[in-house]
């Protein structure tokens, strides 16, 4: 009997292979199960619809960055988040072409829109903390919507960057967190003898 987490895995790498040759957003569910071959009742078992199988790669992708070296709390919290979202784009390397594929399929699907929205913002929650800052309470709100805007304006160059060492990517992630640190204190964090932040909303 294959386990249900093989399934899942399948059903993933068929997506990807889909989204890859640019037939994402017309996809349908029949055509996903053929490409990973399993049945739909085995899909419909595992997930939902489409887009929680985007959810489920982005889980991944979460899990892998999460899964990496610990925090080094003797390097400033900048350094620290600089190399996490780093570690995030190199988890994303291998499935880059597809990403756009992905994106504009979200895009031109309002459900899609709206449920991924709340969960790429909880993906970067995960990234501040994986960097020893809080998410928590309405700072921590704050922060996680200024990394989104910082997230989202490298992603921009990160696909188009074709250098060996990534130093496009790089300089537009330093630039936009020194930027956001500057206007609204994105990668302050709570020091010795400082009040605890609100509770979360």
């Amino acid at each position: 009997m294959v386990k249900k987490a093989d399934v899942a895995g399948r059903i993933i790498a068929g997506a990807l292979e889909l989204a890859a040759e640019g037939l994402w957003r017309r996809a349908s569910l029949s055509d996903i199960a053929g490409r990973a071959g399993v049945t739909l009742a085995q899909l419909q078992e595992t997930f939902p619809g489409k887009t929680a199988i985007i959810e489920a790669f982005l889980d991944r992708i979460d899990h892998e960055v999460l899964g990496g070296t610990g925090i080094d709390t003797s390097s400033e919290p900048r350094d620290r988040l600089f190399d996490v979202l780093m570690r995030r784009f190199d988890a994303l390397a291998p499935y880059k072409t597809v990403l756009p594929s992905l994106l504009s399929g979200a895009a031109c699907n309002p459900c899609a829109a709206l449920v991924l929205g709340p969960r790429f913002l909880k993906s970067m929650a995960w990234m501040l903390e994986a960097a020893g800052i809080s998410s928590a309470g309405l700072k921590g709100l704050a922060r996680v919507k200024g990394l989104a805007f910082v997230y989202m304006n490298t992603a921009r160059v990160w696909l188009k960057d074709d250098s060996e060492d990534a130093s496009k990517t790089m300089a537009a992630l330093d630039k936009g967190l020194k930027r956001a640190e500057r206007l609204a204190g994105l990668c302050n964090r709570l020091g010795p003898g400082q009040a605890p932040e609100e509770s979360p909303a």
